[in-house]
């Protein structure tokens, strides 16, 4: 453990809030849309899971201690607040919804994420270096990243190798990326910011 380093109480601040804000409180939005039948909200969600899927990958990535996590990790924290706001017709859909506290917590949600988002972007930009030198991510600074994903990995996957788990990412990594890239150059093209097909 890498107690020495002044920050380390904030790294597991930092993925506690991840947990609660980008897993446990989208999962139980998403469960009350689908029991109300509240479809803008269904559908942005659907969304934001396949884009916030980038820091599942991540921690996995984390696991075999790769350097492109930190990379992949700053990406996912740019990549959902776009996804929460980026399509017009959606954004209309829920701002033209009856008030109800479903859609007030919604609302408040996305912009707490919003803003932790952009906090944690910002807080990450100096960890970039973790991924771009092999003698910067031995360091302390970079290794205590890598904490919470091994304590994950011996809650979940006690018996799988740390190589493995990061051959899972590495894989996720490029699905990833080759259907980001297919949206970016084919479908956004054709649809625009809106989230349903031309």
């Amino acid at each position: 453990m890498q107690n020495n380093v002044w920050f380390r109480q904030f790294v597991w601040i930092d993925y506690r809030l991840a947990l609660l804000f980008l897993v446990l409180i989208p999962l139980i939005i998403l469960t009350w849309a689908y029991v109300q039948k509240v479809e803008g909200i269904q559908r942005l969600l659907m969304i934001y899971w396949r884009i916030s899927s980038l820091l599942a990958i991540t921690a996995y990535l984390m696991i075999a201690q790769y350097p492109v996590s930190f990379v992949s990790g700053l990406v996912g924290l740019i990549l959902i607040p776009l996804a929460l706001w980026f399509w017009v017709d959606l954004n209309d859909e829920i701002e033209y919804l009856p008030t109800t506290p479903l859609k007030l917590t919604f609302t408040s949600w996305r912009w707490a994420v919003t803003v932790y988002c952009l906090l944690g972007a910002i807080a990450f930009v100096p960890f970039l270096g973790c991924a771009f030198s092999s003698t910067a991510i031995k360091t302390p600074e970079c290794l205590v990243w890598f904490e919470a994903p091994l304590m994950f990995k011996n809650w979940f996957h006690y018996n799988s190798k740390h190589a493995f788990l990061g051959f899972l990412g590495i894989v996720g990594l490029i699905v990833y990326v080759l259907y980001l890239s297919y949206f970016v150059v084919v479908k956004l093209g054709k649809q625009g910011r809106s989230a349903t097909p031309q």
